[in-house]
């Protein structure tokens, strides 16, 4: 009889089946209640007492064999129905995939870049922790200059000639330490700034600032460079140029692009007068041009810097800084149809 019971421990374990019919014959078989086990066990009284431990370990043995044989194959053969009927049918729609979204900030610095490009101008980047000399010093700001005032710097505690870089006008000094004229690059950005945080500002943002030098550079090419720039970017080809300061520039001027009045928000935005601030400008001062190596006397230039934020806020009607730097998904979800 044990070796009847062994032999049908064999058949078990080696068992297969393709559907989930033959599965439920098998456990009927030997698991329903007239199964050969049910008749196995109603056989154990006349198995000689010598020979009942054994019996009785093997039919146990048979009994766990075919449980676990008949739940793995239900398994499997459910999990295949499940495939086949997920993957099976061409016609069902195909799982929706979720796009991702540029940032604004990304779309507008991107953009910026697209359109000087077209003129010849490259990318340059450089470090965001500075030393003074690339930050203010190389740039006309010698120390105790009153005009480093304008700017509330982050400066690293344990040495106090390195801070977090104010401008990217830093990247230009390095460019122009490592580069010969003719120099034509754009530096866009993140800078620094101690400054208290609002709708309007705050402590971190981006910037782009473009430099031009060669022999024989003027103002003049300084405007139509401009004019080219705020055309392609806002679609707005009138602008103005007011006289301004900055230490680094000589004569430096602010650069102003007329918007219009033809909506509410443009009389928000232009406080009533048509005019938008969107960058500051100037003819590169010759200490700057010696201070990188640069023979003033052979060559000029002009330089120009804006605020990426400020463009973002601008273009895309959002009313708050903060949101650029939230990460609020619900907030990001509005660029993913723009490239």
């Amino acid at each position: 009889m044990i070796d009847t019971l062994k032999e049908h421990i064999e058949k078990v374990e080696s068992f297969t089946a393709t559907t989930v019919d033959e599965v439920e014959a098998f456990r009927i078989k030997y698991l329903g209640k007239k199964g050969l086990l049910n008749d196995f066990f109603a056989e154990f009284k006349n198995v000689p007492n010598e020979q009942k431990k054994e019996f009785g370990q093997t039919i146990n043995h048979l009994k766990t064999a075919a449980q676990d044989k008949v739940n793995t194959l239900k398994e499997t053969l459910e999990n295949k129905v499940a495939d086949e009927n997920k993957y099976g049918d061409l016609t069902r729609p195909a799982m929706p995939l979720e796009t991702g979204s540029r940032h604004p900030i990304s779309i507008v610095k991107n953009q910026i870049i697209d359109i000087f490009s077209r003129i010849g101008f490259n990318v340059s980047e450089g470090p965001e922790i500075e030393d003074d000399w690339h930050n203010f010093t190389a740039l006309n700001l010698p120390e105790y200059h009153p005009a480093r005032d304008m700017q509330d710097t982050f400066f690293i505690q344990t040495d106090p000639d390195i801070l977090l870089r104010t401008h990217t006008s830093s990247v230009q000094v390095r460019y122009m330490e490592n580069n010969k004229p003719p120099i034509r690059t754009i530096s866009p950005g993140r800078v620094y700034r101690n400054e208290a945080i609002s709708s309007r500002s705050h402590c971190f943002f981006h910037q782009v600032e473009g430099l031009y030098i060669d022999k024989g550079v003027s103002f003049a090419d300084l405007k139509q460079t401009l004019q080219y720039f705020t055309t392609e970017m806002f679609g707005k080809s009138k602008i103005r140029l007011r006289p301004s300061y900055f230490p680094f520039t000589e004569p430096s001027a602010e650069v102003d692009v007329y918007w219009g009045l033809e909506t509410e928000t443009d009389y928000r935005m232009t406080k009533g007068t048509g005019w938008l601030e969107i960058m500051g400008c100037g003819m590169v001062d010759p200490n700057v041009l010696e201070n990188c190596g640069i023979d003033s006397k052979e060559y000029s230039g002009f330089a120009f810097g804006m605020g990426i934020d400020r463009i973002a806020l601008l273009l895309h009607q959002i009313s708050d800084i903060r949101m650029l730097s939230e990460n609020d998904i619900r907030f990001l979800k509005q660029f993913k149809s723009v490239l």
